[in-house]
C-alpha cells in the first residue's frame, strides 16, 4: 500500500483517501500515519467514514457516507481547517452536502463497481446535473478507468476518484499519471 501512495504521488495523484473497512483500529492508524510521513504534506490523506480515527491520527480529512456522522459534528470534532468530504447519489444529497458546509462531495457510483456491487450504473446526465449543481467541488467515483474517462469529463466533471484503476495497474505510477493527463487535457 505505501509503494501504491508513492507511486501514486510521483505519477500526480493529488488525494489520498483510505477506505478500509476490515482493518483493526491500530492497524489503520499505523497506516496512515505511514502515509503521512511519506506524502510529507504534499497532498491531503483522508479517511473514508471514521472521524475518531482521523482525529487519533491527525490525517487531513473524512470521507462521510449517507449514513456516518453528520458534516456539522464531524466539523465541531474535526476543527475548520479538515477537510470533509460527503458521498452523494441524488440531488436532494448533493444539495444538503452544499449547504452543511462539506468540501467536497463524491458522486456515485458512476458505472459498475466492485466496491459498491449492488449499485446500477448511473444515468451520465445525473452526473452532469450534479456537477453543475454543486457549489463545492463534485468527483465523480465509481468503476472509472481510463477507457470511460471520457465519458466522465463530457458530463462536465473534473475531478474523479478511482481505486482499482491504479491500484491493480500493472504499473500504478504510469495509471495515475495517465489519468492526470486525460483529465488535463483540453
Amino acid at each position: 500500500m505505501l509503494r501504491i501512495v508513492r507511486q501514486g504521488l510521483a505519477g500526480g495523484v493529488d488525494v489520498f483517501q483510505l477506505r478500509d473497512k476490515k482493518g483493526s483500529d491500530r492497524s489503520i492508524i499505523d497506516f496512515i500515519r505511514k502515509a503521512l510521513r511519506t506524502i510529507k504534506g504534499r497532498c491531503p490523506f483522508l479517511i473514508n467514514d471514521r472521524v475518531d480515527l482521523a482525529l487519533a491520527s491527525r490525517c487531513d480529512g473524512v470521507h462521510l457516507g449517507q449514513e456516518d456522522l453528520p458534516v456539522a459534528t464531524a466539523r465541531q470534532m474535526l476543527g475548520p481547517r479538515a477537510i470533509i468530504g460527503v458521498s452523494c447519489q441524488d440531488l436532494k444529497a448533493v444539495d444538503e452536502a452544499n449547504k452543511a458546509g462539506a468540501d467536497y462531495i463524491g458522486f456515485g457510483s458512476v458505472f459498475k463497481t466492485a466496491t459498491k456491487p449492488e449499485r446500477s450504473e448511473m444515468d451520465l446526465n445525473l452526473l452532469k446535473k450534479a456537477a453543475a449543481r454543486s457549489s463545492i467541488p463534485l468527483f465523480a467515483i465509481g468503476g472509472i478507468t481510463l477507457e470511460n474517462l471520457g465519458l466522465v469529463k463530457a458530463a462536465g466533471v473534473k475531478r474523479i476518484a478511482v481505486c482499482r484503476a491504479i491500484c491493480l495497474a500493472d504499473d500504478d505510477f504510469l495509471a495515475a499519471k495517465k489519468f492526470q493527463q486525460i483529465l488535463n487535457s483540453p
